[in-house]
């Protein structure tokens, strides 16, 4: 049996920036050409969907680009993920849309000003720690209610409709609106569109590892100019993009208008810590490397102080963008701070192609996001997972899309707490007889196998127990000592005897450890699990032949050292 434990790490420690971390690690010309071709590759991936995200949310498609620009080189420069790319997210239309509608232009820059420096104030006081208290259940909820939203912002230029003012915001205002002007479809937009979303899902079907959006929309910019076709484009809407970034500027300031901005600003704050640190949970995941929390929330708040000065609006870390930095071979930030150079290089070359591009197919890029943003697994998980998840989830996703994000994720919180609260009570059993301090008990009255120091002294095993509720609040202390598992290791036993029971959040975090023993070859055993918790392990996919249940720890290691491998 193998126990970890860690020094507690000075401020300079915690708050050094990953790239630091890397140069001392050693930084070579091979290391630089990974980096310049995943930097590109996230470039490719980047640059329509840092417009489309603009152009949903209210701001330009300039504006966009000066997002991921600026933000995303200093999130890399500074941040406390490896991997971690920053720019504008999908997440952030509905917010970034509402703000800008009540605010104006210099209102939402001012906002992300102000949510910058409320991000770095979270990271210092290393308050990061408690995002990750937000149960499971209830990030799901709001991130398909996001994505409902931003589908339903783009059915306008998706069927290419005209109406006669302003559209509405709120969905129960938008359908009605959208139905009466069904007779202004224009098929060419139509057509650009459903052409757009088809080219991307087809090359994501047959050849994977191309950039899909990129070409689709160059493809429907190439169509519109060529043939003509009577849509929206970015020129005539927007008239193109600047080929430079302005030069940095404050946006204009009053007490008042601070205080008319404040409560949109905390909303960036709280998704874009929350965004940002599931970006880098899944990073980590895909690598096995751990990020910084509170050092990357340093990073996104200087990234959106940043972002305002040069125009943009809310910066923060992607995770489809991340992944795909992860999967094309970087080998730390230098990558996240090339792809935002060479953003900056298509605005100096590219910037008169940008004009054709039609609106149809952005709102197509952003459907085929919209749906990609939905765990679809996930959430058939939690609804088979019982009452108490579903309603959290429910709840999340109705409130985020009738009535505002925010609110949503206090309610889901509450309601986790709630459940929490419940399944605990009905965990709880008082026997008689039962001190609360065990007495002592003689060696025949515990039947024992053997002591086997052999299998004890193996350094090749590790045991950790899990004492108390595994839950959302304590899932992210768990995972973080679950995740210190060496490549040299080739058992990890975890023993679930003392563990009342476990919530979808704790679930999701097995599962997790799961796949991540089973890339790296070690034999995953769980013991002493109750019915409860081993039925909510198998529904969230903790499984064998990637685990191996066991009534006991002996048991376990009995099952270790009769494996083949072993």
């Amino acid at each position: 049996m193998t126990r970890q434990t860690a020094a507690r790490a000075s401020f300079a420690e915690l708050f050094t920036p990953k790239l630091v971390t890397v140069l001392r690690e050693g930084y070579g010309l091979r290391h630089l050409r990974m980096d310049a071709v995943s930097g590109l590759t996230v470039a490719i991936v980047a640059l329509p969907l840092s417009m489309a995200i603009a152009i949903a949310s209210g701001a330009t498609p300039a504006q966009g680009l000066y997002t991921a620009a600026a933000g995303g080189f200093i999130v890399s420069l500074l941040g406390g993920s490896r991997f971690q790319i920053g720019g504008p997210a999908g997440a952030f239309i509905v917010l970034v849309g509402t703000t800008v509608a009540a605010h104006g232009m210099d209102g939402l820059i001012l906002a992300t000003l102000v949510s910058g420096v409320l991000l770095a104030l979270i990271g210092f006081l290393r308050l990061g720690t408690f995002i990750k208290f937000i149960p499971f259940p209830v990030t799901v909820g709001f991130t398909a209610g996001i994505a409902m939203i931003i589908f339903a912002s783009q059915l306008r230029e998706l069927l290419g409709l005209t109406l006669p003012g302003p559209e509405p915001g709120p969905l129960i205002e938008k359908f009605p609106v959208l139905w009466q002007a069904l007779p202004t479809l224009s098929p060419w937009a139509l057509a650009l569109s459903l052409g757009t979303a088809g080219v991307i899902l087809g090359l994501k079907a047959l050849r994977p590892h191309w950039p899909g959006m990129l070409i689709a929309v160059a493809l429907a910019a190439a169509a519109t100019a060529l043939l003509g076709l009577p849509v929206a484009t970015i020129g005539s809407k927007f008239g193109g993009i600047p080929n430079m970034l302005p030069a940095p500027s404050l946006p204009e300031m009053s007490w008042a208008k601070l205080i008319a901005v404040l409560p949109a600003a905390i909303s960036f704050t709280l998704l874009g810590a929350i965004e940002s640190l599931l970006s880098a949970v899944v990073a980590d995941g895909m690598t096995g490397r751990r990020h910084r929390s509170n050092c990357e929330l340093v990073a996104q708040g200087v990234a959106n102080v940043g972002s305002a000065l040069f125009g943009g609006f809310c910066v923060t870390g992607t995770i489809a963008r991340t992944a795909t930095n992860v999967r094309a071979g970087a080998h730390g930030p230098v990558s996240g701070m090339l792809h935002a150079v060479y953003i900056l290089v298509f605005m100096a070359i590219a910037a008169p192609l940008a004009a054709f591009i039609p609106l149809a197919a952005l709102a197509g890029v952003l459907a085929i996001v919209a749906w990609n943003m939905v765990e679809k697994s996930a959430i058939s998980v939690l609804l088979r997972s019982g009452w108490g998840d579903a309603a959290v989830l429910s709840a999340t996703f109705f409130l985020t899309i009738f009535r505002d994000l925010t609110e949503a994720i206090i309610v889901g919180f509450a309601l986790g707490s709630v459940l929490f609260i419940h399944r605990m009570s009905q965990a709880t059993a008082v026997e008689t007889d039962t001190p609360f301090v065990g007495e002592d008990m003689a060696d025949s009255a515990q039947p024992r196998g053997s002591y086997d120091d052999a299998i004890a002294a193996n350094p090749d095993v590790v045991i950790y127990r899990i004492t108390g509720a595994f839950f959302f609040g304590a899932a992210a202390s768990i995972a973080s000592v679950l995740d210190r598992i060496q490549d040299t290791h080739k058992a990890l036993i975890i023993d679930f005897s003392a563990v009342p029971f476990l919530d979808s959040t704790g679930a999701h975090v097995m599962e997790g450890l799961a796949s991540k023993t089973a890339r790296r070859g070690v034999s995953l055993f769980v013991s002493g699990a109750n019915p409860g918790i081993r039925q909510a392990l198998l529904t969230h996919g903790v499984r064998p032949p990637a685990v191996q249940f066991t009534a006991s720890t002996a048991e376990a290691l009995s099952r270790f050292r009769a494996a083949p491998a072993a």
